[in-house]
């Protein structure tokens, strides 16, 4: 029995072929009203694919929940596995590397520069090659300050997309873009991704892989105030923080250091650079 009817013109039309036929035929109005619609059947879903689909929520919720606290248990086992990789230093000293990407800009860094200046603190700076062109006197400025060049590659773009000739040659183009500033021993690969033979291709060329253990996702959430709050829950020695320059995200991050400078000072920890921490404990 079909239960629905169409409207057209103020008028009832069934769907039912013998009363359509006394509406004007077969074909249907251009705008349709479901006045009734009789209840399908619902498949029964199996136990089974009921409790798979738990699993794999919960699997996921855990996974944000991971990926989101970072806790230095996970890194650890990420460091055992990838021992090439640096994700925090195991030390009771007060000392706490802060790293920043992206870099250089003729308007952020500087700002950024004087605010590290006013606490005595250091960072190392992971700079885009294509970046450095136009900002010389930024970098000069930047090393003379007492702080550290990183290689961050060419271009703003996930490094692990690249293929090994790709990956090297933008390494070295980076390189020879820094090294007449400063040497330079640490790389970082776009979006913080990487393979072994990216490490391989590293390692040949004197570098070392270096990640963080405090990703306060500045580059996904435009809040300084979060970005602050999440850093001051999480920081302690031997952590390494990563934030970002260049426009926006340089304000930004400015704004973060101009909280969490103060605070970390009161804590009595201290910024350094990478080379700083590794060298403290005797790791590099």
């Amino acid at each position: 029995m079909v239960a629905c009817e169409l409207r057209r013109d103020g008028r009832e039309i069934s769907l039912d072929p013998t009363k359509r036929r006394r509406n004007g035929g077969d074909r249907l109005p251009p705008t349709i009203r479901l006045r009734s619609l009789t209840r399908l059947p619902r498949a029964p879903i199996p136990r089974m694919a009921k409790a798979a689909a738990s699993v794999s929520l919960l699997a996921a919720l855990a996974g944000t929940v991971v990926i989101f606290a970072q806790p230095r248990w996970l890194l650890s086992l990420l460091g055992r596995r990838a021992p090439d990789v640096l994700f925090f230093v195991d030390t009771e000293r007060p000392l706490v590397a802060l790293t920043i990407d992206d870099g250089p800009d003729a308007t952020s860094t500087p700002e950024i520069l004087r605010l590290l200046a006013l606490y005595d603190a250091r960072a190392t700076f992971f700079m885009i090659g294509e970046r450095v062109r136009g900002n010389e006197a930024v970098v000069s400025r930047l090393v003379a300050d007492g702080h550290e060049l990183g290689n961050h590659l060419a271009r703003d773009e996930p490094s692990i997309g690249l293929s090994s000739h790709q990956f090297e040659r933008t390494l070295l183009d980076t390189h020879a873009a820094l090294s007449r500033f400063a040497p330079v021993r640490w790389a970082r690969p776009g979006s913080g991704w990487y393979n072994d033979a990216m490490l391989s291709t590293l390692a040949a060329h004197g570098y070392r892989c270096a990640l963080g253990s405090i990703y306060p996702f500045d580059a996904q959430i435009p809040s300084p105030p979060f970005a602050a709050h999440y850093i001051l829950r999480r920081v302690r020695p031997g952590a390494i923080i990563v934030l970002h320059d260049g426009g926006e995200r340089g304000v930004r991050t400015a704004a973060v250091l101009r909280t969490i400078l103060p605070e970390l000072q009161r804590r009595g920890l201290r910024l350094v650079t990478l080379t700083e921490l590794v060298n403290d404990e005797g790791e590099g």
